[in-house]
């Protein structure tokens, strides 16, 4: 059975960029039915109660298809959240250092242009999804709750939630917004460990 993960840090901690009320809104009635919902499609297959969360959405065709479709969802939804509440920190902002920023420099040309390619992709994406940095530094999305690791692609280092829930009690419509106001809280640090996790393998 999977279980809502700790915030590891206040409702409030992201200050002004993403209030109180989304974060809890999003990480206590969101996440939790994302986690609710898949739990109770493994119920039907104790057979896959060993599995990981990266296991299961990693090889969706090896599940079972009576529940591939609520795994997918639910199992997706769970792994993006898990991700997005690391991905952002109260000592977030700034910019990346390191192997990471040398990175992005060689892959942009500059930090400014890689942050305006990542808002064009998450601005494009249609309706509900995601935009992810990907180990090779690539930018891409994804509908729904899909991740790419259902396309066989490694890990994501950060993610991006563009559904409406995720902004539209601070932002209303205005996406633009909310995704200029996501550099302000990117824990930097949390993405470089796991790109030079990458490198090492």
């Amino acid at each position: 059975m999977f279980t809502l993960p700790e915030l590891g840090y206040a409702y409030d901690a992201l200050g002004e960029n993403i209030s109180a009320a989304i974060m809890q809104l999003h990480h206590d009635k969101h996440h939790q039915t994302y986690v609710d919902k898949l739990n109770a499609a493994l119920a039907t297959h104790p057979e896959l109660g060993d599995k990981t969360i990266v296991e299961l959405i990693s090889n969706l065709d090896a599940v079972p298809e009576d529940i591939r479709g609520a795994v997918r969802n639910h199992g997706g939804g769970h792994y993006n959240h898990s991700l997005f509440w690391k991905v952002m920190s109260p000592n977030g902002g700034g910019e990346p250092t390191g192997v990471l920023l040398d990175g992005i420099v060689a892959k942009y040309g500059s930090y400014q242009a890689f942050i305006d390619e990542f808002t064009t992709k998450a601005l494009g994406v249609f309706g509900s999804g995601w935009a992810w940095l990907q180990p090779d530094l690539s930018i891409v999305t994804t509908a729904n709750q899909d991740v790419p690791l259902m396309n066989g692609q490694p890990e994501p280092l950060i993610g991006l939630d563009v559904w409406e829930h995720a902004y539209y009690l601070d932002y209303k419509n205005k996406r633009d917004d909310y995704v200029k106001a996501f550099w302000n809280v990117v824990d930097w640090n949390f993405a470089a460990e796991r790109y030079e996790h990458h490198l090492r393998d």
